[in-house]
């Protein structure tokens, strides 16, 4: 038998410090993540004196490029192997820290808070990952505002593939989605030579009625909701994507 490689930790603990997570997603399509920051960047229209926080940053992709259109940006990240490789990228109005989201980054501090890519309903309650969205509410100045980016679950749990094989530089994945009491779940096994690690993504499968209520409960306004990276309307059986606007009073 080949040894196995398994932790008791949560998943997004060792998950995302794994270099398979970054092999896996190795593949990232960096002109959609531009694309996306610029028309959004339009729609809010920021004066050259904004802060924004970019929470859970990962790699620092979407707070790079932030920077690089002229705005102060700090990134925050729980992964350690995020915010050492992030770092690298640093200079005086770009910085990265190692952070969870569910505690508040500063109180009034930032005019934008950004959380991009699904980087949201990693707790299994929903009243823990309100916590994000309540400590969101204390980071932002008074009239901030917050921009969520999260997956249209209506149309993934419909098209979700049970099932996908992948090789990569030699490693040979295996990736199971299941729809599993009300969370979005990936079971990802992998061999890395006589290594055999399983990994898991566990999403809460939140919908647009859901977010509406965090939203409100943590006293947020609602300003708009998008469907995908182009800004259009949103749309629960087509859309790509579900982003919420929202601003602190």
């Amino acid at each position: 038998m080949k040894p196995s490689h398994k932790s008791d930790k949560p998943w997004y603990r060792t998950w995302f410090n794994s270099p398979y997570y970054h092999l896996l997603y190795s593949n990232r399509d960096e002109n959609e993540a531009e694309r996306f920051i610029h028309n959004l960047l339009k729609y809010l229209s920021p004066d050259k004196k904004t802060h924004f926080l970019d929470l859970a940053c990962g790699k620092g992709r979407h707070s790079l490029t932030v920077n690089r259109a002229g705005f102060e940006v700090t990134g925050a990240d729980l992964a350690e192997e995020n915010i050492r490789f992030a770092n690298q990228k640093s200079n005086e109005r770009l910085h990265f820290v190692r952070h969870d989201m569910r505690e508040p980054l500063g109180e009034d501090r930032f005019d934008y808070v950004l959380n991009l890519f699904t980087s949201f309903g990693y707790f299994d309650s929903l009243e823990e990952n309100e916590l994000v969205l309540k400590s969101i509410a204390t980071e932002l100045k008074p009239k901030g505002k917050v921009v969520l980016d999260f997956m249209n679950v209506e149309k993934v749990t419909k098209g979700l593939i049970p099932l996908e094989t992948r090789e990569i530089d030699g490693i040979n994945f295996k990736i199971t989605r299941t729809n599993d009491d009300g969370f979005i779940v990936k079971t990802i096994e992998l061999q890395d030579g006589d290594l055999e690690y399983t990994f898991h993504e566990r999403v809460k499968a939140l919908t647009k009625e859901d977010f509406m209520g965090m939203f409100r409960r943590c006293g947020f306004e609602i300003l708009d909701t998008f469907g995908n990276y182009n800004l259009d309307d949103f749309d629960a059986e087509k859309s790509s994507r579900l982003i919420l606007i929202g601003r602190k009073p």
